[in-house]
């Protein structure tokens, strides 16, 4: 395992497109398949041997909290005895996560998020993912293109109908990075990144900045950000429309981040 790179997902927004489903659940607790989307995404990080998460929470936190806090016994069969304070997990749970919970506040800003988890990332490099999106991106391959080039952050572009921010580069360096896409060749922003953490905050020296709007723009314009590109599978839960696509593929036994 890698246990000295960590994992920093974003859990905090409130997912308002979603509101039938996130007027009860936050955003990455949505299921697919019958587990959460957040679950799904650690699955496959596990898979290339990262099982350290720190999760960035915010709207209403503590749902996450006590999904992981009881994670053995919610994916167990399990014989209560009432009355009595005793009980038994049949089948424990197999995946062997060490699961960081810090709420970062409801509103904060995503560059917010990551500055006030920072004391909890104890290492040169570290890997972020949003907490609504998923891909059968290669982990070994996106760390091992970052540790090659010596730029601060990698982020994975993905083509997508236009919604996402804008990745225009030349030789796989970012030259900018705008919130919307004009261009529907253009490559778009799917997450997945890798960041050198001192370098990052150096970008990041509070926790009012956005990370989409303020920190890779400033990256791109630096010529410290470099796209690994990703041309197989990716989805996010943004919609309504898409979480019925992502159930759709899940349903149809065929889900590219399918994981045991």
């Amino acid at each position: 395992m890698n246990n000295n790179i960590p994992v920093c997902i974003l859990c905090g927004g409130s997912g308002t497109r979603l509101r039938e489903e996130t007027s009860f659940l936050p955003k990455p607790m949505i299921p697919i398949g019958g587990k959460p989307l957040l679950v799904h995404i650690m699955k496959w990080y596990a898979k290339f041997g990262f099982n350290r998460f720190i999760l960035a929470l915010g709207y209403k936190q503590e749902v996450i909290k006590n999904y992981f806090i009881h994670y053995n016994e919610i994916n167990s069969d399990v014989t209560v005895c009432t009355g009595k304070y005793r009980g038994n997990n049949h089948i424990k749970a197999s995946d062997n996560f060490e699961i960081t919970m810090v709420d970062t506040g409801e509103n904060t800003l995503k560059g917010g998020r990551l500055k006030r988890i920072e004391k909890y990332i104890n290492c040169d490099t570290f890997m972020c993912s949003y907490g609504d999106g998923i891909g059968n991106v290669d982990i070994k391959r996106l760390l091992d293109f970052h540790n090659s080039h010596g730029k601060t952050a990698t982020v994975t572009g993905v083509i997508h109908p236009p919604r996402f921010g804008e990745i225009v580069h030349d030789k796989c360096l970012v030259k900018s990075f705008s919130e919307k896409k004009t261009n529907p060749s253009c490559l778009i922003n799917g997450g997945f990144f890798v960041f050198q953490k001192k370098e990052l905050f150096n970008y990041i020296c509070s926790d009012d900045r956005d990370l989409e709007t303020f920190t890779l723009p400033i990256l791109a314009g630096n010529e410290d950000f470099m796209v690994y590109q990703h041309n197989d599978y990716w989805g996010c839960m943004d919609t309504m429309s898409d979480l019925g696509k992502l159930q759709n593929i899940w349903e149809s036994g065929k889900a590219p981040w399918r994981v045991g």
